[in-house]
């Protein structure tokens, strides 16, 4: 199957012509080679009337050398291009580029209360990105992601060529600021957009040395999270937000300005999976929002995250970690005492903020805790991934939310990110998590390796344990972690306890404590440290962040049984194996719900690295069963 389709411009366009087919079948092999899935009909539409439009342009400029990377995937994600021309410029003789977005639209407008936002006439989704936006941030991210732009003469641009339309028809969005950032050009400005490809591209060099260079050049490493955090926040934008995810920043600006002006509250909420870019939403929001001066705050129910944003975020400037809250420290907030309030890993909502610590006074009067969410800010924003709910009493689902602003009849805007960014940005990886532990509704499937994201059947800890080690001194960070199946003790005078114990290999659990004992850090600040490397770490101390080498240990508590499901094969949870406090007791969990949980505990584990996961499970069936799913022919 290949890796990249491209064509030069002359033979895109003779085989258009000849056999349009041929060329729908190469790039649905494309697709799912690239762990993106197989196209549905609506997209192969889309080529059928895109494609023919594109090619006979650079034909019509002279440029069948040119060459056409279709629907190119964007380094580490999978969204795409829907065309990368490469060739030499005219003038300099260098390396010349240019992405190109594809609009079938014949009808939209710009959204004014939504900078950069527009309305499509007849579109599954709505508002959707400015095309010049869409199409520039594209470039951006391939600039920032791929070394061959380092090099000051090497140029890529970017347009979108809206081919059904007419400029009488989108004028709207030629009068934006938006579209300063790209060129747009119509179906009665196609005789520009002849000229601006001919201005662009030498007619005579062929495009295959350009086409090499961007195919092979090296990706730079990604840009994680807590690295950037603190610039993320102090100084200026570090992250490029891509279509939903830019969608989803546009929308808490407008909304924010809308409620500002008219003193009303709404609600934006973004769901999505883990890796599709939902904390790098909330941090480019709280940066930009903390830099124009409006009142925001970042909250989460995880320690661990909290923790660890306080500590990166504010390494520099303490104050800086004010910013960053509990769901819990609301309880007696001032209405709309926020502009802002972005609400990471929503899933993690409790019904009610009280702890045993809460004063009387508060405890006896509590409200659910998402109303003195909604209360706090004029745009509480809530960002979560309904499969990540892994202790009982979290009720941060998209339907609970919903109907808590619709009590309160307060208007909910609400952004799906189906794109995926973390899993070496394969969607595949994902929905084969997903279809591995039977959360949605499918069987599981055969894993094969992809170019960007790896999956290995371990024979034992040790060898898991050996392995990531590795990966270290190459400099890659790598974590290690299990369900909660052995106890955990609290440290000793001489340090940790080595509680999780397969055979005769050993390893502590992370710390339970806030302070560091020696050389072992924090229990919230073990995905961070170096210094966690050595220790298994658990849903609570994983869940969050990121690593780009992932080690699970599935345990005893929940394993694949040949003779359940008539004989097909099933998973089996089994409550006596699992030690943690809150699932005990059958009154608080009910054994339908554990089940659930437990899946969900695993589902969060296995979606933590970025270049590859390593799987070993402590029982010998449940390894069989692993086995003859990931890689069986390798």
């Amino acid at each position: 199957m290949p890796n990249v389709v491209r064509y030069t411009a002359q033979r895109l366009n003779d085989d258009l012509r000849a056999n349009p087919s041929s060329i729908e079948r190469v790039l649905a092999d494309y697709l799912v080679a690239a762990g993106i899935g197989r196209p549905g009909a609506a997209e192969v539409r889309s080529w059928d009337a895109s494609l023919p439009a594109l090619s006979s342009t650079l034909i019509d400029a002279g440029l069948g050398n040119v060459e056409v990377l279709l629907e190119h995937k964007l380094p580490l994600t999978s969204r795409r291009a829907d065309a990368v021309l490469a060739g030499t410029h005219p003038t300099t003789g260098n390396n010349h580029y240019v992405v190109v977005e594809l609009k079938q639209w014949t009808k939209a407008r710009v959204l004014d209360e939504f900078d950069g936002l527009v309305e499509v006439e007849g579109a599954r989704y709505n508002p959707v990105l400015h095309p010049s936006v869409q199409v520039n941030n594209y470039a951006e991210y391939m600039r920032d992601f791929m070394t061959l732009f380092a090099e000051t003469d090497i140029h890529l641009d970017a347009v979108a060529f809206m081919h059904n339309a007419r400029f009488t028809e989108i004028p709207t969005l030629f009068a934006d600021e938006a579209s300063s950032r790209a060129r747009i050009f119509t179906s009665d400005t196609k005789d520009q957009f002849t000229e601006y490809l001919a201005k662009s591209f030498s007619p005579d060099v062929p495009g295959s040395r350009a086409a090499d260079a961007f195919i092979t050049s090296r990706i730079a490493p990604s840009k994680q999270l807590l690295t950037v955090a603190a610039r993320e926040i102090q100084e200026q934008e570090q992250f490029v937000l891509l279509d939903e995810q830019r969608v989803a920043y546009q929308l808490v600006l407008g909304a924010l300005e809308q409620a500002r002006q008219a003193d009303t509250k709404t609600v934006v909420l973004v769901s999505g999976g883990p890796g599709s870019g939902k904390s790098v939403i909330a941090l480019t929001l709280l940066g930009e929002l903390a830099r124009r001066g409006y009142p925001v705050l970042h909250a989460t129910g995880s320690r661990s995250f909290t923790q660890t944003l306080r500590k990166v975020a504010g390494h520099r400037k303490p104050t800086v970690q004010t910013l960053f809250k509990y769901f819990n420290s609301f309880i007696d907030a001032e209405k709309n005492s926020v502009e802002v309030l972005i609400l990471d890993e929503a899933h993690r909502l409790r019904e009610k903020s009280v702890n045993r610590y809460t004063p009387k006074s508060l405890r006896e009067n509590a409200r659910a805790q998402v109303d003195e969410l909604l209360d706090t800010a004029r745009v509480p924003v809530f960002l979560l991934d309904e499969h990540q709910i892994v202790r009982p009493g979290e009720l941060g689902s998209v339907s609970d939310i919903r109907a808590a602003a619709t009590r309160r009849s307060i208007p909910v805007l609400e952004v799906n990110l189906n794109a995926q960014y973390r899993s070496g940005g394969s969607k595949t990886y994902t929905d084969w998590v997903l279809a591995l532990l039977g959360l949605q509704g499918t069987p599981p499937t055969i894993w094969e390796d992809e170019p960007n994201f790896s999956v290995r059947v371990v024979d034992s800890p040790l060898v898991m344990e050996q392995e990531l080690s590795q990966k270290l001194t190459l400099g890659v960070n790598a974590r290690m972690t299990a369900g909660y199946c052995w106890k955990w003790s609290n440290a000793t005078e001489t340090g940790l306890v080595d509680d999780v114990v397969i055979g005769d290999w050993s390893r502590p659990w992370n710390s339970k404590s806030d302070r560091r004992i020696g050389d072992i850090p924090p229990s919230s600040l073990w995905a961070f440290e170096p210094a966690g490397f050595g220790q298994v770490g658990c849903v609570y101390t994983a869940q969050g962040f990121e690593y780009s080498w992932n080690g699970v240990i599935l345990g005893p508590d929940l394993v694949w049984r040949k003779n359940v499901n008539e004989g097909q094969g099933g998973w089996v949870s089994r409550r006596e194996f699992n030690k943690d406090p809150d699932f005990a007791s059958a009154k608080k969990v009910s054994d339908d719900e554990f089940d659930v949980l437990i899946r969900n505990v695993y589902k969060v584990l296995l979606t933590r690295g970025l270049q590859g996961t390593l799987l070993y499970s402590t029982d010998h069936e449940t390894q069989e069963f692993l086995k003859s799913v990931v890689n069986p022919g390798s």
